[in-house]
């Protein structure tokens, strides 16, 4: 994923802008960006795959004055873009993933647009969304004819003379929220960044809606509408702790995922329940909660330096993090049955060689599996994520049993079928572990706590919207 923050205000912007896009830390690993406007537009794009955001920028934004400007932490391409274009200059951020890219890039080649941004795929998308905008007879219409055209999702904030333009997609897969202090407008993915800001939340943007963000204030220019399709997986791992989405809290979502997998369980006999660092401990905490077991920290994580495993896009660069960033603890291990809970099982194969590996190693007695969230059958079709089906641990397991991929694996998706059954015992085998029990969904979205037909469930049951519906 990529994080988004903009500010407007009637003094210099830097120090909000700063401060405010740092909070997205957590969703991308690749390349931060901010862009200011004052006199002039003022960009600058660092890689910050070893090291931490604020520090990349911390002496170039104090450097540039203006009044205006969006941020980025980004999970791929270099962000923001500029573009100079008949609408004015304008500078693009956005957080998303378009499926149909290269059909779109190839169709803009065919009729003179040219490219000049490079990305590790075969066009940047941000500067590809930038370029359909274009397409519009205003910046509103480009918008709108970038969401018609696109087969994925684009959430946006564009930077413009006018003001912030900020946009969420038709279905409103993942969120932006506005915040304001006094004359100051903020406009941010994650809410977590508003609170230490002394900014308070105002609204939710709607899916499809743009909201324009000046020093006159907030004005909606295109209204949204109620389709959601939020995603589930912004509560279960992405989201920050602190954050909320359709205000409902994520610590909170994960404290009642936990709950639910101990009501599931029941008591199978365990010393002590533990979380997988970070976004494992609040499923684990309630885990603890609602089965009266000690919560305890056999694996800590050490430092912030050490990011996601999951984010960044090489699996050598995710091994590496996932083998360094948790530090085993042999006094609290050894001689213990330990229940640990994770957010999700994706490809595995870090749970097994570098988290169950030291509990094994420290002397554990037993490990019992929880995930937060039922098994992963499809790759995002709507952000960047594990791109190739075969690398789920699911799939793979799917193929084990029928001896080759099948195209209809509803029966797998069942938890009460027998097939379902056998999928999960053959994860348990490979991953090493005592007992697996994963999240239903029901239980998931009961945890969520909004209507099922709200939430994008696409990498859990195959289901979404198909493009026009």
């Amino acid at each position: 994923m990529s994080g988004l923050f903009g500010v407007v205000s009637k003094d210099h912007c830097r120090e909000l802008l700063l401060f405010g896009t740092d909070y997205h830390s957590h969703l991308g690993t690749q390349f931060g960006g901010v862009a200011i406007l004052g006199d002039n537009f003022k960009r600058q794009i660092h890689n910050i795959s070893q090291s931490q955001f604020k520090s990349k920028f911390y002496e170039d934004i104090f450097k540039m004055n203006g009044t205006m400007g969006i941020g980025v932490i980004s999970a791929l391409d270099e962000q923001p873009i500029y573009l100079n274009s008949k609408f004015g200059a304008f500078c693009l951020v956005t957080d998303g993933f378009i499926d149909n890219a290269r059909e779109l890039a190839d169709k803009l080649l065919q009729e003179g647009v040219t490219f000049s941004e490079t990305g590790d795929g075969p066009v940047n998308l941000t500067e590809l969304a930038a370029k359909l905008i274009t397409t519009g007879d205003s910046l509103i219409d480009g918008i709108e004819k970038m969401f018609d055209a696109i087969d994925g999702s684009c959430t946006l904030l564009l930077l413009h003379r006018d003001g912030i333009y900020a946009a969420r997609d038709r279905r409103g897969y993942f969120s932006l929220a506005v915040g304001r202090r006094g004359d100051e407008w903020a406009v941010a993915s994650e809410t977590a960044s508003f609170p230490n800001n002394g900014l308070e939340l105002v609204k939710f943007l709607r899916p499809g809606e743009i909201t324009l963000l000046n020093s006159k204030g907030m004005t909606e220019r295109k209204p949204g509408s109620e389709e959601n399709q939020i995603c589930a997986f912004l509560w279960i791992y992405t989201g920050f702790p602190a954050s909320d989405y359709e205000g409902i809290n994520t610590e909170a979502v994960r404290e009642r995922c936990g709950r639910c997998l101990a009501k599931r369980d029941g008591d199978i006999g365990v010393d002590l329940v533990a979380g997988i660092p970070d976004s494992g401990i609040a499923h684990a905490i309630g885990y603890a909660m609602e089965s009266g077991k000690p919560y305890r920290r056999p694996l800590v994580k050490y430092t912030p330096g050490y990011g996601r495993s999951y984010t960044p896009p090489s699996q050598e660069t995710r091994d590496h993090i996932a083998k360094m960033k948790l530090v085993p603890i042999r006094e609290i291990i050894e001689g213990n049955r330990i229940v640990i809970c994770e957010d999700s099982i994706v490809r595995g194969t870090q749970l097994k060689n570098f988290t169950t590996a030291k509990l094994w190693e420290g002397g554990a007695k037993e490990i019992h599996c929880r995930p937060a969230c039922p098994p992963l059958m499809f790759p995002c079709r709507f952000n960047l994520s594990t791109r190739d089906i075969n690398e789920l641990a699911a799939r793979r397991a799917i193929r084990a049993i029928e001896g080759h991929d099948i195209e209809d694996i509803s029966e797998y998706i069942d938890d009460k079928s027998e097939k379902y059954r056998k999928m999960v015992e053959w994860i348990e085998k490979d991953i090493e572990v005592t007992t697996l029990r994963y999240q239903t969904v029901d239980d998931m979205v009961g945890a969520i706590g909004l209507p099922r037909e709200k939430l994008c469930l696409y990498c859990w049951t195959g289901d979404y919207p198909k493009p026009g519906e």
